[in-house]
């Protein structure tokens, strides 16, 4: 039995101290809803992911889903710290797949502007290994990355020139997204001018703090044939996941991340994909950090490893490149509210599949996309191949 998706819906990415924190979740939901073109008395089960670390909600799940109309319908709450969205993804699938129900909602969302920035870096650093990193050595995400970004120039000579494209190119996408945080083209110099936050990630390779809510709505294939929308379906065909050691100085090296290899590699298995190249559209790559999308192109086979650097350079990544990545801007530029980015980026490549994606739509030749989100600094991996 197949899965498909529906519907879709995504919130304004941004500051958004204008609303409480279920009427954030709310704006996905409707749209979602009325993307399917069903009532939410047909949805028989909600999963709530939220990391809900910086929001004055700390167990949102219930207020979130009695506010959305589905009291009575679950909520399962679950967290897998950046990866959160997709974990509630593929809880919705797996609750599909068992045969529990047949149309299940899938919502992520985080407010994480409810705190100042030293405490939300703060709260961030707890997600790896707390007694081993951030309380003997203080030490929080831009420098988790660092030294990623560190590793990857010193074996293969990547450039802050290079890291800086990536923030040029998914500022540029964002700039036509009317729902993204930064909706403002940025050049190439004042990216590199930017100050230092961790060497030698400077401030325009470092993702924001954001606050924002998305959805998906999914249902079996049986479900979708009743209600007479196999034509709208996004089918999920693919999906892996993966994680690594809490403690990052337990890992073989710091150029990559075991997380999205492994992940990938399940994915591909599972969606018959053998060039991700030549068979995928587009991709939604977790760019929480600039380093982070080269080492994504590197772990997800776009290119051979440490050439990353090469393929942003080449416009491999943007636009007539060889796989447009980021379309929508990315966690970079669109935003990154934790709970909310893996569901974020299921709604950018099913908009993209279905060929909704206005200014910012990719050729479509194959009719699949990719989603990868990582939770922590490749504590948790995740990748969705979807297709129509």
């Amino acid at each position: 039995m197949r899965v498909g998706i529906i519907g879709v819906g995504c919130s304004k990415f941004g500051v958004r101290d204008d609303v409480t924190l279920q009427e954030l979740a709310f704006e996905a939901v409707k749209e979602a809803v009325e993307d399917a073109g069903i009532s939410k008395e047909d949805i028989e089960m909600s999963v709530v992911g939220t990391a809900g670390t910086r929001s004055y909600e700390l167990m949102p799940a219930v207020p979130i889903n009695e506010y959305c109309g589905f009291a009575g319908k679950g909520p399962i709450r679950v967290e897998a710290a950046c990866a959160t969205g997709s974990a509630a993804v593929y809880t919705a699938y797996s609750t599909i797949k068992s045969g529990i129900a047949d149309i299940v909602i899938a919502i992520g969302i985080e407010k994480m502007n409810e705190v100042d920035t030293p405490t939300s870096l703060a709260v961030g650093g707890r997600s790896g290994s707390y007694l081993w990193e951030f309380h003997q050595y203080g030490t929080t995400f831009p420098g988790y990355y660092a030294m990623h970004a560190s590793a990857h120039m010193a074996r293969y000579g990547t450039t802050e020139k290079q890291l800086a494209m990536v923030a040029v190119k998914n500022h540029r996408n964002a700039a036509k997204n009317p729902k993204a945080q930064f909706q403002k083209e940025i050049t190439l110099e004042k990216a590199l001018s930017s100050r230092y936050v961790a060497y030698p990630l400077r401030l325009f390779d470092c993702s924001a703090i954001t606050d924002g809510s998305a959805a998906a709505i999914l249902a079996s294939e049986e479900k979708i044939k009743e209600l007479g929308l196999k034509d709208k379906a996004v089918w999920i065909e693919g999906i892996g996941y993966s994680s690594d050691t809490a403690n990052l100085s337990k890992r073989v090296d710091y150029v990559g991340l075991k997380a999205t290899v492994e992940a990938s590699r399940m994915a591909y298995k599972m969606a018959k994909i053998d060039d991700p190249v030549k068979q995928l559209d587009v991709a939604a790559l977790h760019d929480c950090f600039t380093i982070a999308e080269i080492m994504a192109y590197e772990d997800l086979g776009f290119c051979k490893k440490g050439e990353g650097g090469k393929f942003i350079e080449n416009g491999d990544s943007d636009f007539g490149g060889k796989i447009p990545v980021n379309t929508f801007g990315g966690l970079k530029a669109k935003g990154h509210p934790l709970g909310a980015t893996g569901v974020g980026m299921v709604y950018e490549i099913v908009k993209q599949l279905r060929g909704e994606a206005g200014e910012l739509q990719v050729d479509l030749k194959n009719y699949k996309g990719l989603t990868h989100n990582i939770g922590g600094t490749g504590h948790f991996g995740w990748v969705f191949i979807l297709g129509v």
